[in-house]
């Protein structure tokens, strides 16, 4: 197990050197030019009475003076050289935009993003495996079509159209849920879960259906295996059988979906964020692509290939727990 752990270590090493460097020169090539985004909308602040000869120079002084102040009128190789010491050192930069620790604003919008992607994580697996089980067990009957339904519309729904379609029927038509927005966990816990069920149930669908369609094909491939035909001639209950011995032999390929799942949910959760109007991660990393803000664009992109990165480690790693020939 111990040379297992070491291996799945050592291998997410280059990659994480990879989207190092990936993350830095994809954000460095995107077009536009944050310091003159930024000269443009200070140049508003300038008197309506001035000429454009004088709005233009004073809007090119500003971006050359933002440019420096940026530190991106340096060499490329300088600029990831300074950006890889503040990585080490646990910090990103500061902010373009908000002109704060790119480290404080991350932060600051941790809760929102972290919150549902726990709600849709829960109920997606509470759904799906169950689901996708009993389909397996019911193979070529009503309820596996039904499932199966539900997994071919869950995979084809893009999460928006089904935030907008769960906005329209449980916050206007039925008014049960709020609309839009977030609660902190700290003004309770019922008016935190009620804004967080629409956006996790948006994204719910998707995944749910990944689970449910993985987790009947793994159970599928082993019912008709010896220890199953032996655990029936036993006497044993169907429902026992299932989720005793089929499912728990069936985890690995589970697993793996699970991490796919979470990394489909990383990028879900952009989109969601901004449908439901929440503070989070992907509404802050939408608002700093649109304006140009390297340092955040940068530090939130390293952060979810991270969190990709050691979430499939960790279920790599828990492949241990269920196959014995990966504990020596």
């Amino acid at each position: 197990m111990l040379t297992h752990v070491v291996r799945g270590v050592m291998a997410a090493v280059p990659v994480v050197l990879v989207v190092v460097i990936l993350v830095f020169l994809l954000v460095r090539i995107a077009p536009g030019d944050p310091a003159e985004r930024l000269a443009a909308r200070d140049s508003f602040s300038l008197s309506d009475s001035a000429d454009v000869t004088s709005r233009a120079s004073a809007s090119s002084e500003r971006a050359a003076d933002a440019r420096a102040r940026m530190g991106i009128d340096q060499p490329v190789h300088v600029q990831f050289g300074e950006w890889v010491s503040l990585v080490i050192r646990g910090e990103f930069g500061e902010s373009f935009v908000y002109r704060q620790p790119v480290a404080t604003l991350v932060w600051q919008r941790l809760e929102p993003s972290l919150s549902i992607a726990l709600f849709t994580t829960v109920l997606s697996v509470a759904v799906g495996i169950p689901l996708g089980a009993i389909a397996a067990w019911q193979a070529g009957r009503l309820v596996d079509r039904a499932v199966l339904g539900f997994c071919a519309l869950g995979l084809s729904l893009p999460a928006f159209v089904a935030g907008y379609l769960l906005i329209y029927l449980f916050a206007i038509k039925l008014a049960w849920l709020p609309v839009q927005g977030y609660r902190p966990l700290s003004e309770g816990v019922g008016t935190w879960a009620s804004h967080l069920l629409l956006p996790s149930l948006s994204l719910t669908f998707l995944f749910a259906a990944l689970a449910a369609s993985m987790t009947r094909m793994a159970v599928l491939g082993v019912l008709h295996e010896d220890y199953i035909r032996t655990a029936r001639a036993k006497g044993l209950p169907e429902s026992l059988v299932l989720f005793r011995h089929a499912l728990p032999n069936a985890a690995n390929p589970v697993l793996t979906v699970i991490g796919i799942g979470i990394a489909v949910l990383l990028g879900g959760v952009v989109v969601t964020e901004s449908v439901f109007n929440i503070p989070g991660i992907g509404r802050l990393t939408t608002d700093a692509v649109l304006a140009g803000d390297y340092p955040v664009v940068q530090a939130v992109v390293l952060l979810a290939a991270l969190v990709n990165v050691g979430v499939n480690l960790a279920i790599d790693l828990a492949y241990g727990l269920f196959d014995p020939r990966l504990r020596t």
